[in-house]
């Protein structure tokens, strides 16, 4: 995952500085036009990776939270509902595996709890990449001197916790998706 961010990290600073242009003043022309600013303007190849280390700090937590939670909700639905819950696997009746329904519920509990914990590094990366662009820019070098900044102006609801709401929409259901398909490919695979 760390060496997907590394290699890819370059498209989403670009997306990033795109996204958050306003009608009427567009600084970036276009993809390669941004590519070609940001390495000119902001120091290189390096200019392209402000933002990494809150992404790499919270890939941890993310997917640490998120399968801790949905393996403890598939253990106590499986062992406190078996019948409510679980059916035979595919691959091995002898083993319990929720039903789908449940298992889209438990991966979308799981992203919803993981993405709350990482989601204050998630802001700081924007923030960070955001960078040259923001009148605030030099408060916002490391990932540290960010987070207290955001902080410190904003606060936790309406700085670091700012568009979780929003997040929502798109991490409960990606992550309900992807624990179902994990489950499912457990057992066409016969990992059960």
């Amino acid at each position: 995952g760390i060496t997907a961010v590394i290699c890819t990290y370059p498209l989403d600073m670009v997306r990033v500085r795109l996204a958050f242009q306003v009608k009427g003043e567009h600084k970036y022309m276009g993809i390669i036009h941004a590519f070609k600013m940001i390495y000119t303007k902001e120091g290189g190849f390096s200019g392209f990776y402000r933002g990494l280390m809150p992404t790499v700090v919270g890939m941890a937590p993310y997917a640490g939270f998120s399968f801790f939670t949905f393996g403890t909700l598939k253990s106590i639905g499986l062992a406190q509902a078996p019948n409510l819950l679980g059916r035979p696997s595919l691959d091995n009746p002898d083993v319990l595996v929720l039903k789908t329904h449940v298992n889209l519920l438990c991966g979308g509990i799981a992203g919803a709890i993981a993405q709350t914990i990482s989601y204050p590094l998630d802001v700081t990366r924007r923030r960070m990449q955001l960078g040259a662009v923001l009148p605030d820019s030099e408060k916002c070098l490391t990932m540290v001197q960010t987070l207290k900044y955001v902080y410190q102006q904003h606060g936790i609801r309406r700085g670091l916790y700012r568009g979780l709401s929003l997040n929502y929409i798109r991490c409960i259901p990606s992550q309900a998706v992807a624990f179902t398909t994990y489950e499912l490919m457990k057992q066409f695979l016969h990992l059960n």
